[in-house]
């Protein structure tokens, strides 16, 4: 599924992140394998990035661990 110049437009003007940004992201997400700390270590630096919060070098093992261990909650807000 394609979306136009315009969406893209509105997403960026909305969100303040760019289009091969959010891109590049999916494109982690969808063929990175997400047991290796590599990969999570990139999407947390893009997501971090995108949202421009830092993540501390604690709170980053935490979530490492959790994704690598399968013990992401279903409600993430419960997860720290």
């Amino acid at each position: 599924m394609g979306f136009d110049n315009s969406f893209w437009g509105k997403v960026e003007k909305k969100t303040k992140v760019d289009k091969n940004t959010i891109v590049s992201l999916a494109q982690k997400l969808q063929n990175g394998n997400m047991k290796d700390e590599k990969t999570l270590n990139e999407v947390i630096d893009t997501l971090s990035m995108m949202t421009g919060k830092r993540v501390s070098d604690e709170k980053r093992k935490k979530i490492i661990d959790k994704v690598v261990n399968d013990k992401v909650p279903g409600n993430i807000d419960k997860m720290f």
